[in-house]
């Protein structure tokens, strides 16, 4: 397999396709997947840098791709549900923006960090199932979420600008709290993420200098994102028949594994 340089460090296409399918697998699931992109780099070998945390930023676009294909005409073009989704979005991009530096610079890239917000986050997705009912006039259309009801879920997910957080695990959880159904939380935590990876992309392509990326690199940010792209779609699919019949407690039960393995096995 050949490998692709760059000043600062090395990675192969095999690495870049076992990122982005990871990246496609996570970014919906209540799990993490700024997370486990950190802690797999880590047990690949990948030396962190500016690139590779751009890299990791980046194909989140290809996941979030998912979405805009298979809600295009349900929800993507419904002028009501994206007031409520813009809305949301809102609370994390005034974060994010602020926040930026401090994120990119010190918070990812840390697996300790991470571990940490595996481990707690998975205990409250326990809890949460255990504790909550839903309620039987719980929200089942999108369009009938209140503009303070959209603050609310964008601000439970500005949380997930710390890495292990989850962005989906924080979104679905704000939109349990303020009413929605399982399964309407679980499909507004998916319109969410495309004004929010979009708008992180773009904020980390201007701030990295995307144009000083070199054809090594740009090729390496193509594949990723249209693997994890494909990885997303069926991703998506599969979460929202999953759902239905079950809880989140299996997810968060693996938060709690996965935290527990790495700090036993790598951070030791």
């Amino acid at each position: 397999m050949p490998r692709f340089s760059y000043s600062i460090g090395d990675m192969t296409v095999v690495q870049v396709i076992i990122l982005s399918i990871i990246e496609g697998i996570s970014e919906f699931l209540p799990i993490s997947s700024t997370g486990h992109l950190i802690l797999a780099s880590t047990l690949l070998h990948i030396p962190e840098s500016e690139f590779i945390k751009s890299f990791e930023i980046f194909i989140q676009l290809g996941a979030v791709l998912a979405v805009v294909v298979l809600y295009a005409k349900s929800a993507v073009l419904n002028k009501k549900i994206l007031t409520k989704i813009f809305t949301a979005f809102l609370p994390t991009a005034i974060i994010g923006f602020v926040l930026y530096t401090y994120i990119k610079h010190y918070l990812l890239g840390n697996p300790w960090i991470v571990v940490v917000s595996l481990f707690v986050g998975g205990i409250l997705l326990v809890v949460l199932e255990i504790f909550h009912t839903e309620k039987k006039d719980a929200i089942r259309d999108l369009q009938t979420v209140s503009v303070k009801q959209a603050v609310i879920i964008g601000i439970a997910q500005s949380v997930s600008v710390i890495p292990g957080v989850s962005r989906a695990a924080a979104t679905i959880i704000g939109g349990q709290y303020v009413g929605l159904t399982r399964q309407k939380a679980v499909e507004f935590s998916f319109l969410l993420a495309i004004p929010t990876m979009a708008a992180a992309t773009g904020l980390d392509l201007i701030k990295s200098n995307a144009l000083a990326f070199t054809t090594t690199e740009v090729y390496l940010l193509a594949c990723g994102f249209i693997v994890s792209f494909f990885t997303a779609f069926f991703v998506v699919k599969f979460f929202l028949q999953f759902i239905q019949k079950h809880t989140f407690i299996p997810f968060g039960m693996y938060r709690i594994f996965i935290a527990i393995v790495y700090t036993v096995v790598v951070l030791r």
